[in-house]
C-alpha cells in the first residue's frame, strides 16, 4: 500500500502524521507531497520513503497512490494560507484514491458537528484508520 501524506508551510503536520505512520506500520510506502521543499524536507527527514514538491509533483502523484492524508485544507483553494492551488485542490479531489483528513478548523473554517480534539489525538486516529485499512 502507498500513501501520500500532504503538507505545505513548514510540514508539521505531515511530519507528525509521518513520524507516527513510521512507528506504527514501518512498511508503508509513504510518499511526501510538500507544497514546498521545507515541507517536504520535514517529512522526509520524519521517514517517508520518498518526496516530491511542488503543484506538478502533486497534481502527478495523487493518482499513484491508495491512500492521501493531511488536513483537510489541502483540499479547500487558497488552503494553508494560501499554498493549495486550483489545481491541487482538483486533483485531490478527483483521485480515486482514499482521502483520510485531519479536520483542523482554523481561519474562517468551521466543521460542524465535528468535535474539536488536540492535533496528537487527530493523529492517533488517522494512523488507526490508515492501519485498519492496511491490515484489512
Amino acid at each position: 500500500m502507498r500513501i501520500a501524506v500532504i503538507d505545505g508551510q513548514g510540514g508539521g503536520i505531515g511530519k507528525h502524521i509521518v513520524e507516527q505512520l513510521r512507528k506504527r506500520l514501518p512498511e508503508l510506502d509513504i510518499l511526501a507531497l510538500g507544497t514546498n521543499a521545507l515541507a517536504t524536507g520535514a517529512m522526509l527527514r520524519a521517514g517517508a520513503t520518498e518526496g516530491a514538491s511542488g503543484e506538478s509533483a502533486i497534481c502527478y502523484n495523487v493518482d499513484r497512490v491508495d491512500i492521501i492524508v493531511g488536513s483537510v485544507a489541502v483540499m479547500m483553494v487558497y488552503g494553508l494560507l494560501g499554498e493549495i492551488t486550483s489545481a491541487i485542490a482538483a486533483a485531490i479531489s478527483a483521485s480515486r484514491a482514499d482521502k483520510l483528513l485531519l479536520p483542523i478548523q482554523r481561519g474562517n473554517i468551521l466543521l460542524v458537528g465535528v468535535p474539536r480534539a488536540p492535533l496528537p489525538h487527530q493523529i492517533e486516529a488517522l494512523v488507526a484508520e490508515v492501519e485498519k485499512r492496511l491490515r484489512g
